[in-house]
């Protein structure tokens, strides 16, 4: 006690704000702790020496206190303080040893015993439940108290051997694992103070580690007034099952994001076996009807239908032996079809109960009977009413087995992958019908002509859009010459396909006239753009307009090559000596853009020199693109006797070993040279009587190369083209001979005017030599030339050895 004035005032606080006024046996107030003085609202002055009884607004509160403090149980009732509104309890209890001297009066606001008494409730009712839990730890983390437990988490810890978690650490309780995490947690509190707010995590009981259990905790520091840590209280609520709806529904969302990205059947099952494995099984196979897998129609669904497992992934990354193994072929029987067909999931929640009633069925205990799993379901792929495939999902006995709400999700994302399955089948029927129509338009890959040995190379990009692009040819012309065309088509797809055999055969036409091969381009811009305007409006998917095209030319006789491009990269030219460059040529501008003059480009060309013409991802963006081709080039063009197909495959090993996007084309020629001694050539003034010595000079080289079989139906043919050209175009008239694996004559003339070939009739002169010619000739036709004309012929050789 100490005073203040002249009253005494007790020091002590009490801690549930309760004010203690010592009275004398006159009823006279001896002192008072610093609580009553701020309850009563008056100095202690005013205090000392002052009856008990004033201090109550109703004057017989203090009667029957005192009355009430000799009787066996103190009397405490409720009064009201004079110039104090709020209520109080007030009880008088007589001090020991004092007999009726001496009695303390307790006073304590009304509003304050409420609250505690409603703090005694909400505890009582916080350990007495067993739907939120209440736990304290002591500075430790030892387990001080803690409300009802669910029962089955009871009979877990009961069955560990000790009835009682009082004491106890979490890891005593909980795995090391989950243990670990919140003892962290609970720490952290206990050191800093700062409450730990709904932190949800795993706490899977020691003697159930496989069991899921997920909690939300809160806790908060203890502390006493001093600041001392008494320890940790927590709150957790059991949230297994939101945490395990979360992740369904999460498991959703990723199969909707992750599915459809491939338009490649078996990687869109491969993706839904990664999703489903281990998320939401132990084992996941997907399996898919061989007609889906080639991009066929599914049709209709049979019993025992046979389908090809392409994914299957286990969670330990072992796929079980006595399962059907990925690649091979499964049959679906009885009732697992019908409900296949219905598009509903089948579960077998027991498998260990179907073990004994299949024993006798081989195929169906290698399609359900995983050695390590508990239950099983299998979920359609459906897409439009047609089944794709199955889905096969296991889990083994440490995991909750498959219930109805496991079926929904699964046939959810089953549903969402079987679209994206269906979508990846008509992809695949798509790009084959674009492979399929883009390979027929394209010629024969391997070619051996006089003039070269060819081999053409088409490699369809990995997407749809990759295919349709890119093409190439060899056109056998006059003379033994060839012509080499490689291009690229804008879009993709069918529509390209068509289009490139569009372009392919408006240049095989134009060929037929032999034109130079800047006047080709020429022509062929001129008809691209007609044949554009005809074009839906916005279609560039199957648009000829903006083709890139490059044609040359190569004669065997003179060993040189006239080449132009329109927009197409520069081949590559390796020497036989050894050096590989790109060909330094004007590009010229793409087809049907803006009509600029192609420049052509003579090449000087020796034997086992070798052209790569380039077209699609292989020609890049000119040499910088084709390096990887020249490199290899380089090193095959020293290897004459190497076949140049092998050579082809050779340089697209490692394009091929990761294919781009887009398609490629590559055309490879290896030139050769026709000898001095096959060719022979005559210049004749414009004289009839030169027709006779033409058929002579013929006629003795024919008997050189010992084609005496075909000296009279040339005579015939040189007289007829030496006579008309000395007749209507004038001289000098050349005459050339070529021993090819035809005999080829021509006959060269300074007129422009082609000749007509007509049907003579009875009454007229003339006009049947070049019928005449067309009747003895395998072939025949004429080209213009830079100083006028050339009508060639060419003849079949008689069999060797005839």
């Amino acid at each position: 006690m100490s005073t203040d004035g002249d009253a005494p005032v007790a020091d002590t606080r009490h801690p549930e704000g309760c004010a203690l006024v010592v009275v004398g046996a006159d009823d006279t107030i001896l002192a008072c702790t610093a609580e009553a003085l701020a309850l009563i609202g008056e100095p202690a002055g005013a205090l000392t020496g002052r009856r008990a009884g004033d201090l109550f607004a109703d004057p017989g509160v203090w009667p029957r206190l005192r009355a009430g403090a000799s009787g066996p149980c103190p009397l405490s009732e409720s009064a009201v303080l004079h110039g104090r509104p709020e209520p109080v309890l007030c009880a008088l209890l007589p001090v020991e040893g004092t007999g009726d001297a001496h009695a303390v009066l307790r006073l304590v606001p009304a509003g304050t015993v409420a609250r505690r008494e409603q703090n005694e409730a909400l505890m009582r009712a916080l350990t007495s439940q067993s739907g939120i839990g209440l736990a304290i730890h002591d500075e430790e983390l030892r387990l001080l108290r803690i409300n009802p437990l669910p029962e089955d988490v009871q009979r877990l810890i009961e069955a560990g051997g000790d009835g009682s978690a009082i004491g106890r650490r979490l890891h005593e309780l909980l795995t090391p694992q989950d243990a670990a995490v919140i003892e962290t947690q609970l720490r952290r509190v206990a050191s800093t103070g700062v409450p730990l707010v709904d932190f949800v995590t795993s706490a899977r009981l020691v003697q159930a580690p496989h069991s899921d259990r997920t909690i939300s905790l809160s806790a908060l520091r203890l502390s006493g007034e001093a600041g001392a840590v008494h320890g940790v209280a927590v709150t957790f609520t059991d949230v297994t099952e939101s945490e395990r709806a979360q992740r369904r529904s999460a498991l959703v969302a990723t199969a909707a994001s992750a599915l459809g990205r491939s338009l490649e059947t078996g990687r869109n099952a491969q993706v839904l076996a990664d999703l489903l494995v281990p998320a939401f099984a132990d084992l996941a196979s997907v399996d898919i009807t061989e007609t889906v897998l080639v991009g066929e129609e599914p049709g209709e669904f049979a019993t025992g239908a046979p389908l090809r497992r392409v994914a299957a992934v286990a969670s330990d990354g072992v796929w079980p032996g006595e399962l059907y193994q990925p690649g091979e072929i499964l049959r679906v029987q009885g009732y697992e079809s019908d409900r296949l067909r219905l598009g509903s999931a089948v579960i077998v929640a027991d498998l260990d109960a179907l073990r004994p009633r299949i024993t006798g069925d081989p195929d169906r205990i290698r399609l359900l009977l995983a050695d390590r799993a508990a239950s099983f379901m299998v979920v359609p792929l459906q897409a439009r009413g047609h089944v794709l495939g199955a889905v096969g999902l296991w889990r083994a006995g440490d995991r909750p087995p498959f219930e109805a709400h496991d079926a929904s999700v699964a046939e959810d994302i089953a549903s969402r992958a079987g679209l994206a399955i269906d979508n990846a089948r008509r992809y695949t029927r798509e790009r084959r019908t674009a492979e399929s129509l883009q390979r027929s338009l394209l010629p024969r890959p391997v070619l051996k002509l006089t003039a070269a040995e060819t081999a053409g190379i088409y490699v369809p990009g990995r997407t749809v859009a990759g295919t349709g692009g890119s093409w190439f040819d060899v056109i056998t012309l006059s003379s033994a010459r060839v012509a080499f065309v490689v291009g690229t088509v804008r879009g993709h797809g069918l529509g390209a396909a068509a289009a490139m055999g569009s372009l392919r055969t408006a240049v095989r036409t134009l060929s037929d006239l032999d034109p130079p091969p800047d006047e080709l381009l020429t022509h062929l811009d001129d008809l691209v753009v007609r044949l554009a305007e005809d074009e839906p409006p916005g279609d560039t998917e199957g648009s000829v307009r903006g083709a890139t095209c490059l044609y040359a030319v190569y004669d065997p006789v003179t060993a040189r090559c006239l080449l132009a491009s329109a927009g197409h990269a520069p081949p590559l030219l390796a020497a036989a000596g050894g050096t590989t460059a790109a060909v330094d040529m004007p590009t010229g501008p793409a087809l049907g853009l803006d009509g600029a003059p192609f420049e052509p480009v003579e090449l000087e060309l020796g034997r086992g020199d070798m052209l790569a013409l380039t077209a699609g991802s292989l020609a890049g963006d000119g040499t910088a693109g084709t390096a990887p081709v020249a490199e290899h080039l380089r090193r095959a063009a020293a290897e004459p006797a190497r076949p140049v197909p092998e050579i082809g495959r050779t340089l697209l090993v490692p394009f091929l070993a990761d294919p781009p996007d887009d398609d490629a084309a590559l055309l490879l020629a290896r030139l050769a040279v026709t000898p001095e001694d096959s060719v022979a050539t005559w210049e004749f003034p414009a004289d009839g009587k030169v027709v006779a010595e033409a058929r002579a000079e013929v006629t003795a080289r024919l008997a050189a190369w010992g084609l005496d079989e075909l000296v009279f139906t040339t005579e015939l043919i040189v007289s007829e083209l030496v006579t008309n050209a000395i007749r209507y175009a004038g001289g000098p008239v050349g005459v050339r001979l070529i021993r090819d694996r035809r005999l080829v004559l021509e006959v060269s003339d300074p007129s422009q005017t082609q000749p007509h070939l007509r049907r003579a009739r009875l009454t007229d002169e003339g006009g049947r030599g070049l019928f005449l010619i067309a009747q003895l000739t395998h072939r025949w036709g004429s080209r213009y030339t830079a100083h006028g004309k050339t009508i060639w012929t060419e003849q079949q050789l008689p069999p060797a050895g005839a």
